[in-house]
């Protein structure tokens, strides 16, 4: 007859795969992996949450140079384009201030003659 592996083995074999690249007992011993593997699951579940925040910022401070060298603070450039309903999100308008100054300035030049 065959030999047959116990699920216990599977479950350890699948854990230690998981925790390949720690460091000492977190890589070999059973239950020190499996409970390094459950606090790294909750720092990359709130660093994918961080990850948004920090480009959020990324996003306004670029705005915040490129307004500032249009004439224009952050600020009045956001309340600008709700008055005149331009919907470009701060992703894409960053985009654009980065890389087609041009057509930045004509957005600004807009919300300033209104």
């Amino acid at each position: 007859m065959a030999r047959v592996k116990s699920p216990r083995t599977k479950k350890h074999k699948k854990i230690r795969l998981a925790a390949r690249g720690y460091r000492q007992a977190r890589r070999r011993r059973i239950k020190a992996a499996k409970e390094a593997l459950l606090h790294a699951g909750q720092y990359a579940y709130a660093g994918r949450k961080k990850k948004k925040r920090d480009l959020r910022k990324l996003w306004i401070m670029r705005l915040n140079a490129a307004s500032r060298e249009e004439g224009l603070s952050y600020s009045s450039l956001i309340s600008g384009l709700k008055k005149q309903k331009i919907e470009i999100d701060r992703k894409i308008l960053s985009d654009i201030a980065i890389n087609d100054p041009d057509t930045f300035k004509k957005i600004v030049d807009k919300i300033k003659n209104a």
